[in-house]
């Protein structure tokens, strides 16, 4: 590995999704134990959650691009790390969040189903979070709602290697989000899969493996995306000390990155940020939700201008005092 793949590789390894250990259908964590969270800290979460979803109900949607502020990128001003997709008719529960995580156990990628509160778990820091939800207009939702709740589907753009800094222009690797926008592009491109159609579906919080044809669709997806002009987050990730760490971190990969790019010292991959600034620029009528809280307070703003760090609220914003 050449030293600038190598310090550039262990500048993000600890970005995005994953990995996640997936040991029953309500349990998905770290691959290292998270801190323990107190019993006051996860009744506040899971109060956070149900105003969330209750939002959600209101809204008369049936889906809704999720994201949260998962693994600590403040350094790189990237608040939001991990992305999936809403579904009041999951079949797991209610709205539950349909996801891509690294299975730690199996040494794989998998698509998870997850309900609300086990996804607000994943929040970095339990005294203050921040979930985006964006909705677009129903024809658009309901292309993509029809194939992210189509198990096949949905495994059909399973890449069966993963890289938590992936490539979004590259079939090599993929991540969490990369899933999500592949599923948008294949959706409301009309995108069919042409290769191999054997896939291992099965009926639990996992659902399946990756499929033989995936590349095939993946790599329409992509080009799909190019055409319409998306732009993924750019991570300048500079000078980075303790590169010799790179070999240790088995979810981060340079490989399938431009050389140019590792040249000038950054990574382009696909983020919470750069799906939403796609689908806002793409689809008219889109909408977006943002909630944050802190200690006992909820914030929830309605427009894309992002809440203020430290979950300050403005005027116009409703604000919820938890009990």
């Amino acid at each position: 590995m050449s030293l600038a793949r190598a310090w550039a590789l262990i500048a993000l390894w600890a970005l995005l999704c994953g990995p996640w250990l997936a040991s029953h259908a309500a349990s998905l964590r770290y691959c290292d134990q998270p801190t323990p969270l107190s019993a006051d800290q996860k009744d506040q979460l899971f109060r956070f959650g149900d105003i969330i979803k209750t939002e959600l109900e209101r809204s008369g949607q049936s889906l809704a691009l999720i994201a949260r502020s998962g693994l600590d990128l403040g350094r790189f001003g990237v608040r939001y790390s991990h992305a999936g997709l809403s579904l009041k008719a999951s079949l797991n529960t209610p709205w539950s969040v349909r996801q891509l995580y690294f299975a730690c156990d199996e040494g794989k990628p998998r698509i998870f189903d997850q309900g609300m509160a086990g996804f607000l778990l994943g929040l970095n820091d339990p005294s203050v979070g921040y979930v985006s939800i964006v909705f677009v207009p129903q024809a658009e939702a309901a292309a993509l709602e029809h194939m992210v709740l189509d198990n096949r589907q949905a495994l059909h753009l399973l890449g069966a290697s993963y890289s938590a800094n992936a490539y979004p222009f590259s079939v090599s690797y993929q991540n969490c989000n990369q899933w999500v926008v592949e599923m948008l592009a294949a959706a409301w491109g009309s995108l069919r899969n042409d290769g191999d159609d054997r896939i291992d579906v099965r009926a639990d919080a996992a659902i399946g493996d990756a499929s033989n044809g995936a590349r095939n669709l993946r790599a329409q997806a992509q080009r799909w995306l190019k055409d319409q002009g998306y732009r993924p987050s750019i991570f300048d990730v500079g000078w980075r000390p303790l590169m010799w760490l790179a070999g240790f971190i088995p979810w981060l990969h340079s490989d399938d990155h431009p050389d140019a790019d590792l040249d000038e010292k950054v990574f382009r991959v696909s983020m919470p940020a750069s799906i939403e600034a796609f689908v806002h620029a793409a689809v008219p009528g889109a909408t977006r939700l943002e909630f944050c809280h802190r200690e006992r307070r909820v914030v929830i703003r309605r427009g894309w201008e992002p809440i203020a760090e430290g979950c300050q609220p403005e005027a116009s914003d409703t604000v919820i005092t938890l009990p």
